[in-house]
Formats: structure tokens, C-alpha cells, sequence
């Protein structure tokens, strides 16, 4: 058997949130007998993730993809030389037959290689302008209806999901108390504070939660529970001893339980609103996400306030907050999505193999 037909499938994950999208499709490839090649980069627990699966996998990016104190746009120029250098002499060495993932590089080699590339994205135009270096040269670019269509409406495929439903759909995932009981035995009410870094390419001049607005929020939520924070930041010594203690692997069942997520994270706000815990999030991406936009607008599951929108961000989480039963309420509203929705993971699967010419063995 030639290296062309062992290595079918080649998917890249370029951040933890890619293990998740992708993992059910990758095991169900290799259940039904594909082969599949992962790349990875060293980023947060992505390689823990993916070593537990016991995929197939290659670091091409062993020492990360982020340098400390570079400013964002010249670390991602940097970054991009190095991509393309470095998949194109991958990929030409294992000459998958399609290419899948987030990653815009993928776009580029795959056109000069003659490969389809398959790029999933959840972002509107507004929010990643860098795909504009990419998108041409993709050949299909997979994103939820709700998206904005941008330019690209001949290579666009739309569906009617969100990529956290590949991951967080009830047929997949089933939140376990036990977890939480784990560092939190008492089970009394409590809420999480997500706190990110801000440090993308795309987040540049974006503002988010400051660690004083950080200390004003625990005050009005520590009368009605127990508040952890989960934080990609460093935190000042104040905040420390409220930071969330768990393996990064475990934080779903903890806001699955969770009275309220607060922060400035976009995709944790949708993954609260998914498994029924309310979301309020304080960034300057408020409105411009048309995935949020529609949990927000048709669904009523999160709620987004921009960095000067400060008022109505408190008024918010007072809102919720004197709700006595906001947590059935938010089950019932997340059930009703799911009936609209469909199985992202049946929908990712039938796509991609349609670009496969071989069948499984």
C-alpha cells in the first residue's frame, strides 16, 4: 500500500477549539476504516488532547506559533512564512487527497499542490480580514448560515449548525455532576468569569473585561454564590485565589452546571449558551458575530455588550441574576435550537468524503 492511500485524510488543528470541532469526524473516519493524518501546534493542552485519542499525528509547530513581546501583525507575518515553508514540505511528502481545518495556509498549499482544502470557519468576514489572503485559493469554505456571506459566496457551504454542535450536541456529549463535585463538593450555586488574552492577529486595539471590572463583577456575584475564574491572562494577587483549578479538558461539564458564564471570550459564551447556562460577555466583537447574534437575537441564550456599553452589561447580570428559574428556562430555549439545528457531525462527514476517491478498506 502506497504512502498516497495509507495518509486519505489530512486535518490540521490549530487550537484546542479544533480538537473539539473535529475529533467526533476524525474517529468516526477511522472507525469506518479511512486513514487520517493530524497536525498539530503546541498550543495550550491541544497535544494532550490529541495524544488521549491516540491519532496518527505530527507537531509541526513544536515551539508554538505566539512569540512573547512581538507585536500582532508582525508575529503573524512571521508565522505565515514559516506555514507555508513548513506544510508545504509536509504535505508534499505525504500527499493526503484532502486537507482539512481552520487554517488558512492549508488554502495555499492545496492550490499549488493541486489538493482540495476544506476550511471550517465560524467567524464573520469583519472579524478575520486575514482570510482574505486565503479564501481565494480555498477550495470550499464550510460556514454556518448565520455567517455573513463576505465575498466568497461561489466557494461558500453553508449549513444550518454552529461548529460547537459537532462537539456539544446531546449525541455527543453528556455533562457529568461528578466533575464538579471534584473541586467543588458543596454543588451550591456558582458562576464562572472568563477572562481571555486578547493577543490574535484579529483582537488587536479589541477591549474586554479589566481585572478592576473583574473585582467589581465578583462583588455583585459572591452574594449569590461561588465565583471561579478561568482565565488566559496572568492574574493580579487579588484574583488569584478565585482562579478555576481543573484540567482545561473538564471546563464544559463545569459551565454545563454553572448559574452564569460572565466574560470577554466569544466561543466559551457560545458554549454556555449551548448547554443552557446563560452567557453575558463585555468585548468589542459584540454584534459584529453572526453566530452569536442569532443565539442572541432568535434564541435569547447570550447577551453581548460592547467595551463602552458598560451600564447595560451590569443591568444585565443583575437581570439574570434576580431570574429564579433562569437555569430550566435556558435548558428549554437550548431544545428548542436543537430541533432547528443539524447533526454537524453527519453533515462534516458526508462533505468531506464526497472529496475522497477511495473507499474506506
Amino acid at each position: 500500500m502506497n504512502q498516497k492511500t495509507k495518509q486519505v485524510l489530512f486535518f490540521f488543528l490549530n487550537h484546542p477549539s479544533d480538537y473539539h470541532l473535529f475529533k467526533n469526524v476524525i474517529n468516526l473516519f477511522i472507525q469506518q476504516g479511512f486513514f487520517v493524518k493530524v497536525g498539530i501546534v503546541t498550543k495550550d493542552v491541544l497535544e494532550e488532547l490529541v495524544k488521549e485519542e491516540k491519532w496518527d499525528y505530527v507537531n509541526l509547530f513544536p515551539e508554538g506559533r505566539r512569540r512573547k513581546n512581538w507585536p500582532i501583525i508582525l508575529n503573524a507575518i512571521v508565522n505565515l512564512f514559516i506555514a507555508e515553508i513548513r506544510f508545504f514540505q509536509f504535505i508534499k511528502k505525504n500527499n493526503p487527497f484532502v486537507l482539512i481545518g481552520s487554517e488558512g495556509t492549508l488554502a495555499h498549499i492545496g492550490f499549488l499542490l493541486r489538493i482540495p482544502s476544506l476550511l471550517f470557519n465560524e467567524d464573520d468576514t469583519v472579524m478575520t480580514p486575514e482570510n482574505y489572503l486565503f479564501y481565494p485559493f480555498a477550495t470550499k469554505v464550510i460556514i454556518p448560515s448565520c455567517v455573513d456571506k463576505g465575498k466568497w459566496l461561489h466557494k461558500r457551504i453553508s449549513y444550518n449548525g454552529y461548529h460547537e454542535l459537532a462537539y456539544l450536541h446531546p449525541r455527543y456529549f453528556m455533562p457529568d455532576e461528578n466533575v464538579v463535585k471534584a473541586f467543588h463538593p458543596s454543588m451550591e450555586p456558582y458562576f464562572i468569569l472568563r477572562l481571555v488574552a486578547l493577543t490574535a492577529s484579529h483582537d488587536s486595539g479589541k477591549k474586554g473585561i479589566t481585572n478592576q471590572m473583574a473585582v467589581d463583577i465578583i462583588k455583585r456575584l459572591e452574594r449569590h454564590g461561588k465565583v471561579f475564574i478561568s482565565s488566559e491572562r496572568e492574574l493580579p494577587w487579588d484574583l488569584q485565589p478565585y482562579r478555576l483549578q481543573i484540567h482545561p479538558k473538564d471546563i464544559l461539564h463545569v459551565l454545563a452546571f454553572a448559574q452564569i458564564l460572565i466574560g470577554d471570550s466569544l466561543t466559551m459564551a457560545e458554549e454556555a449558551a449551548l448547554l443552557g447556562t446563560p452567557s453575558i460577555r463585555l468585548d468589542d466583537f459584540a454584534g459584529k458575530s453572526g453566530y452569536l447574534n442569532e443565539l442572541e437575537k432568535i434564541y435569547d441564550l447570550t447577551y453581548g455588550f460592547k467595551s463602552d456599553e458598560i451600564e447595560g452589561f451590569f443591568n444585565k447580570i443583575d437581570d439574570v441574576l434576580s431570574s429564579p428559574n433562569s437555569k430550566s428556562h435556558w435548558k428549554n430555549k437550548v431544545k428548542i435550537l436543537l430541533v432547528e439545528k443539524i447533526d454537524v457531525v453527519d453533515f462534516m462527514f458526508d462533505l468531506i468524503k464526497s472529496y475522497l476517491p477511495l473507499k474506506a478498506e
